[in-house]
């Protein structure tokens, strides 16, 4: 099975089993890692905000422009930033690398 890490804002590392199919949101709430997902992955908010480690970036598939939209508002918004909930596990991703941000905007709360 792939597995990946996720690093806290403070550094703190969790490297967790990551089941392929599963999108990086749900991987992060099967393993109670702090990544809100406020659409539960319908691609309506930003709140799965991640930043990608540049050296998986290049390995993912290219974002729809529904998630570019989205992330143009996401809350420290960086060149690898990626939506939690568009990135599917595969064997290719194994060992990817994502950094939680400081915090996230809801536009859902607006």
């Amino acid at each position: 099975m792939p597995r990946m890490t996720f690093i806290d804002p403070n550094g703190t590392r969790h490297d967790v089993d990551a089941p392929e199919g599963l999108s990086v949101l749900e991987i992060a709430h099967q393993n109670k890692i702090g990544l809100e997902g406020a659409c539960e992955g319908s691609l309506a908010c930003s709140t799965c905000h991640v930043v990608i480690d540049p050296e998986w970036f290049d390995r993912l598939e290219e974002p729809s422009e529904d998630e570019e939209d989205m992330l143009d508002l996401a809350f420290g918004l960086t060149k690898t930033s990626r939506l939690g909930c568009q990135i599917l596990m595969s064997t290719k991703l194994d060992g990817l690398v994502v950094r939680l941000p400081e915090g996230t905007r809801n536009a859902l709360d607006d």
